[in-house]
């Protein structure tokens, strides 16, 4: 059994030790203020804009409400597109040693559904839409699954730092600090085996592949964390919290030295990995 067959037992016996049923794990309140800190102030996407420092700690709050919506509902369409992806791999005949722990990435990312979609409906009557487009195309040898694992790991990644501070932030409402906290606790788990698979997917193709489907698959990361953390910026929750010229606020915030220096930190981590492994040999523009 080599090094990569051990961290996937591993992963497979500590899922199986800590499962846990989404149906009794979690006890709902009934009802939810929404003028209660349901996302930590300095993870709101407006934070340390003029904005937010203009708002009443009464309307923060709300906006703090439709933001944990927001960051809920971009983990379950991020879910889904991985349930999907998972299903479609889990057979097949080349990824025979990961197949056993697919069978608990599966079982868990439905959970993790079940914590943020219970949360969106009971509480806000609704999940925000998914905006991400998917355009079909042809890819290289291997390009596919690279793409698909990577795309996961690095929108695990950040949603990990999210969750980890949250599950510790005390000012929270408790029914969203727990969410965050199972949340981590699974998606640990999910970090260790995305960084081992996506390392292993790229050490074996990236030498077959030209320098040019090399460097469009580089562009094509770079484009995708962008697109990940503008997703963040949802003009819906500014308009939910009651917030004026909501398009506005998107653009402003986004384009904000304070939250790009926020997007750069909540990242480093991730793209440190991508650049020293050489999926990456710059940082995108964040």
């Amino acid at each position: 059994m080599d090094e990569f067959e051990q961290i996937v037992d591993k992963l497979c016996e500590a899922s199986r030790k800590q499962f846990v049923n989404p149906y009794e794990y979690l006890e709902w309140p009934k009802q939810l203020d929404p003028e209660q800190w349901c996302t930590s102030p300095e993870l709101i996407s407006l934070y340390g804009t003029e904005s937010y420092e203009g708002l009443p700690e009464a309307q923060r709050k709300r906006l703090s409400f439709y933001e944990a919506v927001n960051f809920f509902s971009l983990n379950i369409h991020g879910e889904k597109s991985l349930v999907e992806g998972l299903a479609q791999r889990v057979y097949r005949k080349s990824n025979a040693v990961i197949t056993p722990y697919l069978h608990h990435f599966l079982d868990e990312e439905n959970k993790h559904m079940v914590y943020f979609g219970s949360f969106c409906k009971r509480y806000a009557n609704k999940v925000y839409p998914d905006r991400k487009m998917v355009v079909p195309r042809e890819f290289a040898p291997g390009e596919e699954d690279f793409l698909f694992f990577t795309k996961v790991m690095v929108f695990e990644e950040v949603v990990d730092v999210y969750n980890l501070r949250m599950s510790n932030d005390e000012r929270l409402v408790p029914i969203a600090r727990q969410i965050n906290q199972i949340h981590h606790r699974e998606e640990a788990r999910h970090l260790v085996f995305g960084r081992e698979i996506v390392k292993r997917l790229f050490d074996h193709y990236a030498p077959t592949w030209s320098p040019e489907t090399l460097r469009g698959i580089r562009e094509y990361l770079q484009g995708y964390i962008v697109a990940t953390w503008k997703e963040y910026y949802n003009p819906d929750v500014y308009k939910d919290a009651g917030l004026q010229d909501p398009y506005g606020i998107q653009q402003c915030a986004f384009d904000h030295e304070r939250c790009r220096a926020h997007r750069r930190q909540v990242s480093e981590k991730c793209l440190g990995y991508l650049i020293e492994n050489g999926l990456l040999e710059q940082e995108p523009t964040l």
